[in-house]
């Protein structure tokens, strides 16, 4: 007796299970919302790395993504925006009230972009067409364009809640062959009458043409009041010294106040590549800069002028992914 009812329990439980089941995976289990693919980094912005073209023009293509777990179902209009106020926010979170460290937001002149993408039915991602003119962006400042998905209700979307889905701080940051972050550590900074030298552990190269960056004096960086004093320029030339190294062009914009002087050694670069062994598609770039060079402080102190000696090397390593076909988005930065 008990047997039967057993097993009359268990036909029933099964039978209720078969009435209760449905194909869920068939239905949203999400909201479909708009979104950016724009992940911030630490200070809040995306960087956005533009080949440097000598024509100024260069198109980045922001991803735009409808969320959810099933296929978009109809074709949407998405609204793209500035959005100042939250640039506004990041600066206040970042930097409080140093407004002299601020990102500053992009001028118009500088890009063009359309007010709306159209994310066609049974796709889910499409990219947003922005269209850059560099010019004479100057690399001295932090320049962000700040954009939002919009949201109104007679829109045919939601914009995801998520601010950094919502949301875009696109970091500006044109590149060429020599431009990043290099390491310092044996690149050696002599303050006058001091054995001991200072040292920081990286150092940015910012894009002036196709074959010269600019980086800042000494233990200077970009959020330095006074770097724009400071740059040194730095092309790289064809000309070999020996088999390996090729001669670099120094020079500063500002000599007559900072009275930048070449070292006695001449400043040289090399450049190696190499693919990595375990993972045959990665290609390794190595970059080593040698500089030598002078200069004066006339900044840091009112009235009084410090002396320093450069010299050493830097180096960055650049990795490509060659399985992606564009040459620009092959950098993993």
């Amino acid at each position: 007796m008990k047997k039967n009812i057993y097993l009359l329990f268990l036909v029933m439980t099964t039978a209720l299970g078969f009435v209760s089941c449905k194909d869920e995976w068939k239905e949203e289990q999400f909201s479909q919302m708009a979104s950016f693919k724009a992940i911030p980094g630490a200070q809040g912005v995306t960087w956005t790395y533009l080949r440097y073209s000598p024509d100024g023009k260069v198109r980045f293509e922001l991803p735009v993504i409808m969320s959810g777990s099933t296929t978009n179902n109809k074709s949407r209009t998405v609204h793209i925006g500035l959005d100042p106020d939250t640039l506004a926010r990041l600066n206040q979170e970042q930097y409080g009230h140093r407004q002299e460290l601020y990102f500053r937001q992009l001028d118009s002149k500088y890009y063009n972009l359309p007010q709306t993408v159209t994310v066609p039915e049974g796709q889910s991602t499409v990219t947003l067409p922005i269209d850059f003119t560099m010019g004479d962006l100057d690399q001295s400042d932090k320049w962000v364009l700040p954009l939002q998905i919009l949201d109104d209700p007679s829109y045919d979307y939601k914009a995801n809640p998520n601010k950094n889905y919502r949301r875009a701080m696109l970091r500006i940051t044109p590149f060429n062959d020599y431009s990043g972050e290099y390491g310092g550590t044996l690149y050696k900074i002599f303050l006058d009458g001091d054995a001991e030298p200072l040292t920081l552990n990286n150092h940015r190269a910012y894009v002036v043409d196709n074959k010269t960056v600019f980086l800042y004096a000494g233990i200077r960086d970009i959020d330095y009041l006074d770097r724009k004093n400071y740059r040194v320029f730095v092309r790289f030339t064809d000309e070999k010294i020996d088999i390996q190294k090729k001669k670099l062009e120094i020079w500063s914009d500002n000599t007559q106040n900072n009275k930048f002087k070449v070292g006695a050694t001449q400043s040289y670069y090399t450049k190696d590549e190499a693919w990595d062994p375990k993972l045959p598609y990665l290609k390794h770039i190595y970059i080593t800069l040698y500089l030598s060079y002078e200069f004066e402080d006339y900044t840091t102190i009112p009235g009084q002028r410090l002396k320093y000696r450069v010299e050493g090397t830097l180096s960055m390593q650049r990795d490509l992914n060659t399985l992606i076909p564009n040459e620009d988005q092959q950098i993993q930065w």
